[in-house]
């Protein structure tokens, strides 16, 4: 046993088990070779120890000499310390997140707290490495004041993963209208709050007047609103949905346990809250007699056995013009949609005036070309073009709440470089409607994300 403590306590042991891990990480996992730059560092920390002896002895020798001094260097080295590993970990293995939102219901509640996975599809590297660590895109206590430094730009890149998305996979993005925001109006996206202005005032005078009346910034990719939906459709697939379900190259999509729908009830008494909850009804307006209630088809089948109840019926979109990629007219909804096939890395698309609405957010703001309509002629990069190929994977993101989420239905594809990770487990889900410790959901502690 004392055998191998000396052996660990060998400086050259630690020096080989340090060595390694530094290579596996920051070498070979980044694929950065300039990081080898860092191998000498290690060897004077465990072996030479030349930056110790012409240097870091005197912070030994103050700390000796003054407990005051000594007492802030522990707390700032702990603190120094603390965020650097914690930072790591959040760039490359995981993070947490919270459901803000019912969009994802029955699958996920609002209040449940995941372990989101980035060694699963590959960490994304950061766009702008200078911020202040542990906020997202706003400094503490502030609504306005942004927590990263935009004078430096890295280009996308994503580090080798476990595996690619799959069909039905819960994925955590940055949202991709996020990328111009209304300081003062967040909580809606800026493309929706632009097609109100322009219908009421004009395509111009409605961009004058909206810039204006708010403050408008622009984010980029790793600092914009996290968002969590479900994966239906990958790259190279076709999507339509039909009433309300999904279809992936013609065939229905799998069946998900949670999934959601907003149906229209009748009843000839109100419903009671305890019938609600045994149902696992958390949405629900009505007036006694008529109720608009979103709930997964099979407690709607429990619906229709309760007396009261008179009728059930699935609500159905027929048209709505604020669907993706607004066409400007009602020709497809929420509950049918399409078809429309998603972008491929590689694979080329022929254009014309009738696809391109649908795809041209991807050549400007995702891909970063100049694109022109004159005279009925497409121009990319001012050059004539009647086909393109993609740069980039997208993805088709919906919630399983299907008539209360905004997601691709509404604001179109979500590139490869907009991915964060994979949502694999609940750790702690909180009931935002009960008080401590009521509100602790028990059962979905420790629950696979499915």
């Amino acid at each position: 046993m004392e055998q191998i403590k000396n052996f660990l306590r060998n400086k050259w042991t630690k020096f080989t088990v340090a060595l390694a891990v530094y290579l596996l990480w920051f070498v070979v996992w980044t694929g950065n070779l300039w990081m080898l730059l860092g191998i000498p560092l290690i060897y004077d920390f465990f072996i030479s120890r030349i930056f110790y002896r012409k240097f870091w002895y005197r912070n030994e020798e103050l700390c000796k000499k003054s407990k005051t001094y000594k007492t802030v260097y522990e707390w700032v080295n702990a603190i120094v310390f603390a965020t650097v590993v914690a930072s790591l970990v959040h760039l490359y293995f995981f993070q947490m997140y919270v459901i803000p939102t019912s969009s994802m219901e029955h699958s996920l509640l609002v209040g449940d707290y995941l372990y989101v996975s980035k060694v699963a599809y590959g960490p994304q590297m950061l766009n702008t490495p200078i911020a202040f660590p542990f906020v997202h895109h706003t400094m503490p206590f502030s609504t306005t004041q942004k927590s990263f430094c935009d004078a430096v730009k890295w280009p996308y890149h994503r580090l080798p993963g476990l595996k690619k998305i799959r069909h039905n996979d819960v994925v955590v993005f940055n949202f991709p209208a996020g990328d111009t925001v209304l300081v003062e109006r967040q909580g809606e996206t800026y493309y929706d709050v632009v097609r109100e202005y322009e219908e009421r005032f004009g395509k111009a005078d409605g961009r004058r007047r909206l810039a204006k009346d708010y403050t408008i910034i622009s984010r980029p990719v790793d600092k914009r609103e996290n968002y969590i939906k479900r994966c239906v459709a990958l790259p190279g697939d076709s999507l339509e949905v039909r009433e309300g379900v999904a279809f992936i190259n013609g065939r229905e999509q799998e069946r998900v346990e949670g999934i959601q729908y907003l149906y229209m009830v009748q009843t000839t008494a109100p419903l009671t809250q305890y019938a609600l909850e045994s149902l696992g009804i958390s949405e629900c307006q009505g007036n006694g007699a008529n109720y608009y209630i979103h709930t997964t088809p099979a407690a709607a089948e429990q619906l229709k056995g309760l007396k009261t109840v008179v009728n059930v019926r699935r609500y159905i979109s027929t048209g709505d013009r604020d669907v993706y990629p607004q066409w400007g007219d009602e020709r497809w909804s929420q509950d049918n949609y399409g078809p429309i096939w998603i972008p491929q890395r590689g694979a080329t698309v022929k254009l014309s005036m009738e696809n391109l609405p649908l795809y041209r957010r991807c050549i400007e703001a995702y891909e970063g070309h100049k694109l022109e309509v004159r005279d009925n002629q497409i121009l990319i990069d001012d050059a004539p073009a009647t086909e393109y190929t993609f740069a980039m994977d997208y993805f088709w993101m919906m919630g399983d709440n299907r008539h209360n989420s905004a997601d691709s239905r509404y604001w179109g594809f979500v590139p490869e470089d907009h991915i964060v990770g994979k949502a694999s487990f609940v750790w702690l889900s909180l009931d935002p409607t009960k008080g401590f410790p009521a509100n602790i959901r028990w059962g979905r502690m420790f629950k696979n994300v499915k």
